[in-house]
């Protein structure tokens, strides 16, 4: 069953079912909702995105993927969510960067002074059932926009923040970005080359993460509303939220006393498990078993490797793991990483070249689970974007319009859904109140 017919049936009865139905359809007034049909598992809940930059974005995101409705407020004539002049490069007819383009599909833009237009997000909140957020904890409430304030307009509303250090704590007034978090929270301690200095991950997977524990507690918010007949607040933090990804490191280390080390590509209990420079590139292997490490040994015809005492079992592959990985070193760099891929096609254990970009776009794979999406653009013509990675057997779960510009829906979520008149919005112009 739907989230949205538990929240329907149980706030409202069955027999008002169709008070949640008329909300998706008040929601189709715009090119965004269109396409949300009853298959989209949130089709009919309203979220209201204050957040900017990547973490509450991309959650935001994938909720819209599965159908809610995204309003997403920006600064007025201030540039709107900062991340949009994050080039370059830029899209082409546009203002906007390339990096905006990947967290904020399926939204609508509404640019409008939160500290001005209070009673504005008043109004959206009453028609809202969540709202989410990334300012510094306090500073909403210095607003008269924090979740004290807000649960009395709508007692039913799931108000999530998301911050850099949580809203406890002697950290909890800093600002927090992705590399901050990651370097306070271990993983740029454990990530690098042996030797080498702390590096950081390519992309900001500190912020993603946070992103999606945002959305799943989000999703459980909804459905504990749904029996308990009220909202309730939600925080999730980025440094928090990267201590809960050391998994394996921080078991290590608080039940064993063991710090963590950097291993560039190789694993700390795992051996051969690495990237292996080639002929022409590198490519990433594990033997997670004994059994696949004598798998390997055989298609490289070094059948004695697999036998010998000090390889034999994984506990002697770790002890003895500078002398295997050499020998293995000398085999893998005579060779592509085409050839040796081939020759592993039907291996029990995985394997994989080190991709660039075009090589990852330009892979069989993803092209034929047509993961890449091109969505019509109102100026650039048309953007790609990589879609949703979940697919449901029953339910919708896509990309359907692009990012939106800055300001787009405005004028119409204060007439459309809010009921305001052109007089009453031409006056909130006039005093750039809304852009």
């Amino acid at each position: 069953m739907h989230i949205r017919t538990l929240i329907s049936r149980e706030l409202y009865g069955k027999s008002s079912f169709a008070l949640l139905r008329l909300r998706a359809k008040t929601f189709a007034t715009g090119t965004n909702a269109l396409n949300v049909t009853d298959l989209h598992p949130l089709c009919g809940i309203r979220i209201l995105d204050l957040t900017r930059i990547v973490a509450g974005p991309y959650c935001t995101m994938i909720l819209a993927d599965m159908g809610a409705e995204v309003i997403k407020i920006e600064r007025p004539y201030a540039g709107g969510d900062e991340s949009r002049k994050w080039g370059p490069p830029f899209l082409k007819g546009t203002a906007d960067s390339t990096y905006f383009l990947a967290s904020n599909r399926n939204k609508k833009s509404a640019c409008i002074d939160l500290k001005k237009g209070k009673n504005i997000i008043y109004d959206l909140v009453r028609k809202c059932d969540v709202l989410v957020e990334n300012y510094v904890p306090g500073k909403l409430n210095e607003m008269d926009l924090g979740y004290d304030q807000l649960k009395v307009i709508n007692p039913q509303l799931i108000y999530c923040s998301i911050t850099g250090y949580g809203s406890l704590g002697p950290y909890a007034k800093r600002p927090g970005y992705d590399v901050i978090a990651a370097s306070m929270g271990g993983l740029l301690h454990i990530t690098g080359e042996r030797d080498g200095p702390p590096s950081k991950v390519g992309v900001a997977v500190t912020d993603v993460a946070t992103g999606l524990y945002a959305h799943g507690a989000i999703l459980a918010a909804l459905l504990q509303r749904a029996r308990t007949k009220k909202g309730q607040k939600i925080d999730v933090n980025l440094l928090s939220t990267q201590v809960s990804m050391l998994i394996n490191a921080a078991s290590n280390y608080l039940n064993a006393g063991l710090e963590a080390e950097r291993w560039g590509t190789a694993h700390s209990s795992i051996v051969p498990y690495q990237s292996f420079k080639t002929a022409n590139g590198y490519l990433t292997l594990g033997a997670g078993s004994d059994q696949q490490f004598k798998e390997l040994c055989n298609l490289l015809k070094i059948e004695h490797i697999a036998e010998n005492i000090k390889f034999k079992t994984n506990k002697d592959r770790v002890k003895n793991r500078q002398e295997l990985v050499q020998q293995l070193e000398q085999i893998f760099i005579k060779d592509t990483s085409q050839n040796w891929m081939t020759l592993f096609a039907n291996s029990s254990f995985p394997v994989g070249p080190v991709n660039s970009l075009k090589e990852l776009f330009e892979d069989q794979h993803i092209q034929s689970i047509d993961l890449v999406k091109c969505l019509p653009h109102p100026t650039a013509g048309s953007i790609k974007v990589v879609g949703p990675p979940v697919v449901f057997s029953e339910a919708k779960n896509d990309a359907r319009t692009a990012p939106p510009l800055l300001a787009q829906h405005t004028e119409e979520i204060l007439s459309s859904l809010l009921g305001y008149n052109k007089q009453e919005i031409s006056d909130l112009k006039s005093k750039k109140i809304i852009e």
